[in-house]
């Protein structure tokens, strides 16, 4: 990767089977389920990460960086997260609309809108992403009338929505069809404004432990947090602390979560090694932590900054709650009820999901008592998710009061 590139996360969203692994392999060169679950059953269960730079040659952009053997000029490095289009993994997707700057929804043109087309783009909604560019994928296996029809239903599902407006290309990813039209729309996505100067706010979306069986101790590497660092920056050698943290069972079953501490040891943007980090791309940080406590995702919606500047850790939480009118992702329509006292939701909050109970209401207002805790930031939007028939469904969103 280039020094100094504008930098951008983009996230890939949509219904299952309508091509958005396949189109993600065409835009970064590498595809993103690697979890030998997600190979076999063919869909993505966890968040996939991609990235690649783009190049702009006299014929337009593509991310390659020599054409007709002329070198191009790298314009824009992007880092693409692949979230789940499956209907049992709304919190994974929920999860990765927090770490965005802007989105790609894929819609198969021989199929058009789904369910659950329609639940991303009310996650989309829910947490305010703006920049959307759509994607009418499969182009190859529709006849031009059938595609057309698609692209009309597609203007209409968008009417009324913060997306109306969102450029619709036309693609075929398996033939690698206007694959270089979707670089011209990236690259008209505003960068948004870094903020360098306040303290570090990491959101964790993975961790993990790179270590090989049977690895000798003197060359085994510390765990590993993934994410996308939203303001400040990051050294190597800085002190850091994760919150919530681990939790810990106590007597009588109680868990209690304690924060930890720990020495950035190493950071990688993509598979580059840099000596620091500042917001934009979604970048790996090795700590000084023993593997076995990052391993399988067990820090995965934690917050990272420098030792004492964290907000305490929350076992309950007040917002203001906006509920969509109908609830998407089910085959029928179905009104989205009021909110009730001790009513179970599912919350989103940064990369972090808990469940929870309502204690009170007033008005919009709602107070929610946490069964896991998380670390509130006073900007923060939650997404609000309802068990309908067996599996949760997002009805709206909340902003932190």
């Amino acid at each position: 990767m280039d020094k100094g590139l504008p930098e951008i996360n983009i996230g890939v969203v949509g219904h299952i089977d309508h091509g958005k692994t396949t189109l993600l392999s065409r835009l970064s060169g590498k595809f993103t389920d690697t979890h030998s679950e997600e190979l076999k059953r063919g869909i993505t269960i966890k968040l996939g990460y991609a990235e690649t730079t783009i190049f702009q040659h006299p014929s337009g952009f593509s991310n390659k960086e020599t054409e007709n053997e002329k070198r191009g000029t790298p314009v824009r490095y992007v880092s693409f997260i692949d979230a789940p289009g499956h209907e049992m993994l709304m919190a994974t997707m929920l999860s990765g609309a927090a770490i965005i700057d802007a989105a790609i929804l894929v819609v198969a043109a021989n199929e058009g809108i789904k369910p659950q087309t329609r639940e991303h783009l009310m996650a989309l909604q829910a947490k305010n992403i703006k920049d959307i560019i759509v994607v009418q994928n499969k182009i190859d296996l529709t006849s031009k009338e059938q595609a057309m029809e698609n692209y009309k239903e597609i203007k209409e599902f968008l009417k009324g929505t913060i997306m109306e407006n969102a450029p619709i290309i036309p693609v075929s990813a398996q033939q690698e069809i206007n694959i270089d039209k979707i670089f011209e729309e990236i690259m008209k996505i505003k960068i948004p404004e870094r903020d360098l100067k306040s303290e570090p706010l990491f959101f964790v979306a993975r961790s993990f432990d790179i270590n090989r069986p049977g690895s000798e101790i003197e060359k085994l590497h510390g765990g590993i947090l993934g994410g996308i660092l939203k303001k400040g920056v990051l050294k190597i050698g800085d002190e850091i602390e994760i919150k919530p943290g681990i939790n810990i069972k106590k007597s009588h079953g109680e868990m209690e979560y304690k924060t930890l501490t720990t020495k950035i040891l190493s950071l990688y943007r993509g598979k580059e090694s840099v000596n620091e980090v500042s917001p934009g791309a979604s970048i790996s940080i090795e700590t000084a932590l023993d593997p076995s406590i990052t391993k399988a995702d067990f820090l995965r919606g934690c917050i990272v900054s420098s030792i004492g500047s964290l907000p305490e850790i929350s076992h309950s939480l007040k917002m203001k709650a906006t509920l969509f009118k109908e609830v998407s992702g089910l085959n029928k329509e179905k009104i989205v009820e009021p909110l009730k006292t001790k009513e179970l939701l599912m919350l989103s909050i940064n990369t972090t999901i808990t469940v929870g109970t309502i204690e009170k209401i007033s008005g919009d207002e709602v107070e929610v008592i946490l069964n896991i805790p998380v670390v509130i930031l006073k900007e923060d939007k939650v997404g609000i998710a309802r068990n309908i028939e067996g599996h949760w469904r997002l009805i709206g969103w909340g902003d932190v009061v």
